[in-house]
């Protein structure tokens, strides 16, 4: 039987700092339907940066 992905897609973080740095990550639709922000590490710059969801 198939897993379905409708309600966690994988989504990719791109660092705010403009260095171009991604995480990958997934998140639930349901509970979050809008663009996902959080705050995490950049190593390019060595700080802590927030990063958004891009689709």
């Amino acid at each position: 039987m198939a897993k379905r992905n409708d309600l966690r897609p994988i989504v990719k973080l791109r660092s705010t700092a403009g260095t171009g740095f991604t995480y990958v990550t997934r998140k639930n639709r349901r509970n979050n339907p809008d663009r996902l922000v959080m705050r995490k590490y950049d190593p390019s710059i060595r700080q802590h940066v927030d990063f958004r969801e891009e689709r």
